[in-house]
């Protein structure tokens, strides 16, 4: 079954990114909004939509609750609620439509949407899914970018 959707634990991915915004605290609107500009590049270049996950008590107070465009949606979970309780329910939701995949650095979150019948990866692993994606993209874009330039010398 393919991955219909990416489920990252916004805060979880942002401690393991160090080199994410480094002069920036992890839980600081800079650093949320670097993880959403790179996010929203990788969603537009893999072609799967991505739902990041914050927990609400880290949520600004004059952002909506959710944030979305057609390849990235940024989820704020109420103060009841931590974003972990938001992937479970979202990957368990997903089930019928194909597998979830969650991204996040805790075990038993991990554990708990595999056993729904998602998939799980760590936070680096993914940082490594992205540099390389987006590096891809770069290089195809430098690629064309001089064929093209080629192409109208002639």
């Amino acid at each position: 079954m393919a991955v219909v959707r990416i489920l990252v634990d916004g805060y979880s991915l942002l401690h393991a990114w160090r080199n994410l915004a480094p002069d920036a605290p992890r839980h600081s609107a800079r650093a949320r909004e670097a993880l959403i500009r790179v996010l929203t590049q990788y969603a537009d270049s893999v072609g799967t939509p991505v739902t990041l996950f914050f927990d609400g008590a880290g949520a600004p107070k004059d952002v909506p609750k959710n944030i979305s465009t057609d390849s990235l949606e940024v989820v704020f979970s109420r103060d009841s609620k931590t974003a972990d309780d938001l992937i479970e329910r979202t990957a368990y939701r997903l089930k019928p439509y194909g597998e979830a995949l969650a991204v996040t650095n805790d075990f038993a979150e991990r554990d708990t949407v595999i056993s729904m019948g998602g998939l799980a990866q760590s936070c680096e692993d993914f940082v490594h899914d992205i540099d390389r994606v987006l590096k891809e993209r770069d290089d195809f874009v430098k690629i064309h970018n001089r064929r093209e330039a080629n192409r109208y010398k002639r």
